[in-house]
C-alpha cells in the first residue's frame, strides 16, 4: 500500500467493517471523518480519546504528537486533561536525543494544558527513525459535545487560521537549502515560525460557546481531505468557494517551487467548523484574536464542489498527502 492514509475504500472494507464488537457505552467510535471516540461515564459526562502518531517530519516530532492528538479531542468540545505517550527508538538513538525528544514533549504538553499520565518507551529494531505516538484524554459533557457528524445541509462552513501552515512550516525547516536559492532568509524564517500556531484548542474553546455543530481538525491530506471527510461523515453535499480558503503567501510560493497543491499538504493549525451563524462565529473568534472565515456552505445531497470564478469542480475523495512526494 502506499505510504499515507488508508484510502477511504480501503479504511472501510478492511478496517471498519471488520469491527463487530461494541459495549453500550461507547458513543462515539471509528468512522471516516472521527477525529475521536467517547465513552460514557455517567449520566453528564464522557470521556473522549484521540491518537495521532508522526511519519511526515523528523523534526520537534514530540511536540507534533502532542499537540495532534490534543487537538482531536478538543474537537468534540473537550478539554484536553492528559495524554499516554509511546515512543519507539531506534537502536542508533542516544540519551541526549532522548533528552531533547522529551523536553520537546513536555514543552507541547504546556501549550496544550496537559498532564503525561502514562506511557512506554522502547529501543527496537523495527524501526530506523523515532517513532512517537501520543493518545489524548479529555472529558466534556455529552449534552454539550459535537461531532463532524452533526453537519446539516444550510450550515455555514467556517475555517479558522489557514490552510497548509504545518506542512509549510516543515518544508521551510527541512528543504531551508533547497529555498535559499530563490527566496531570502527571511522569506524562509517567518515560514518556519508557523509551526508556533498547530494548536486550535484556543479556538475550539470559542467555537464552543458560539454555536459550532460540528468541528474537524485540518491535519494530513490538507484542506481539501478535512473537506471531504467533513462531509462524508455527515452524509451532505458542500459548497466551497476557494478564493475564500485561508492561505498564507508563503504556502502558496513554497509548494509552488516544490510543484505540490497547497490545498492538500498537512495542515495542522487550522480547523473547520460548521454552524448555522457563521458570520457571528467569525466575529466571535475575531474578539478572541483568531483569524477566522466563511468559507462555503452544507448543501442536500453528496455533490461537493469547489467553486472558482466561472469553474465548478468536484472535491475528490481524500488523496495522499503532498508531502510524501517529496519524501
Amino acid at each position: 500500500m502506499k505510504a499515507g492514509k488508508l484510502k477511504e475504500s480501503v479504511l472501510k472494507r478492511s478496517l471498519l467493517r471488520q469491527l463487530h464488537t461494541r459495549r453500550t457505552d461507547v458513543i462515539a467510535g471509528p468512522a471516516v471523518g472521527a477525529d475521536y471516540g467517547a465513552m460514557s461515564v455517567d449520566e453528564e459526562t464522557a470521556i473522549v480519546m484521540a491518537s495521532d502518531p508522526i511519519t511526515l517530519t523528523k523534526d520537534a516530532i514530540g511536540n507534533s504528537a502532542v499537540i495532534a492528538a490534543c487537538n482531536d479531542v478538543a474537537c468534540s468540545g473537550a478539554v484536553p486533561m492528559g495524554v499516554s505517550v509511546t515512543m519507539l527508538l531506534p537502536t542508533s538513538f542516544n540519551e541526549k536525543e532522548l533528552c531533547i525528544l522529551m523536553k520537546d514533549i513536555d514543552n507541547a504538553c504546556e501549550t496544550c494544558g496537559v498532564d503525561i499520565i502514562s506511557g512506554h518507551t522502547e529501543v527496537t529494531r523495527a524501526v530506523k527513525e523515532p517513532l512517537v505516538m501520543v493518545t489524548a484524554i479529555g472529558t466534556v459533557n455529552k449534552k454539550q459535545m459535537v461531532h463532524s457528524s452533526n453537519v446539516r445541509a444550510g450550515m455555514d462552513i467556517v475555517a479558522t487560521k489557514w490552510a497548509g501552515l504545518e506542512g509549510t512550516a516543515i518544508l521551510a525547516k527541512e528543504k531551508e537549502a533547497e529555498l535559499r536559492t530563490r527566496y531570502t532568509q527571511p522569506f524562509i524564517d517567518n515560514a518556519k515560525v508557523f509551526e508556533q500556531m498547530m494548536s486550535i484548542i484556543p479556538e475550539a474553546a470559542v467555537a464552543m460557546k458560539s454555536g459550532a455543530r460540528a468541528m474537524h481538525d485540518v491535519s494530513e491530506g490538507g484542506i481539501f481531505g478535512a473537506l471531504w471527510e467533513l462531509a462524508e461523515s455527515a452524509g451532505v453535499g458542500l459548497e466551497i468557494v476557494l478564493k475564500k480558503i485561508p492561505i498564507r503567501q508563503e504556502t502558496i510560493e513554497i509548494c509552488e517551487f516544490f510543484d505540490i497543491n497547497p490545498y492538500m499538504i498537512l495542515s495542522g493549525g487550522c480547523l473547520l467548523i460548521a454552524t448555522y451563524d457563521g458570520n457571528g462565529m467569525v466575529h466571535e473568534m475575531e474578539k478572541a484574536g483568531i483569524p477566522a472565515v466563511v468559507i462555503g456552505k452544507a448543501t442536500e445531497g453528496n455533490d461537493r464542489v469547489l467553486l472558482h470564478e466561472d469553474e465548478r469542480r468536484f472535491l475528490e475523495k481524500t488523496q495522499t498527502d503532498e508531502l510524501y512526494k517529496l519524501h
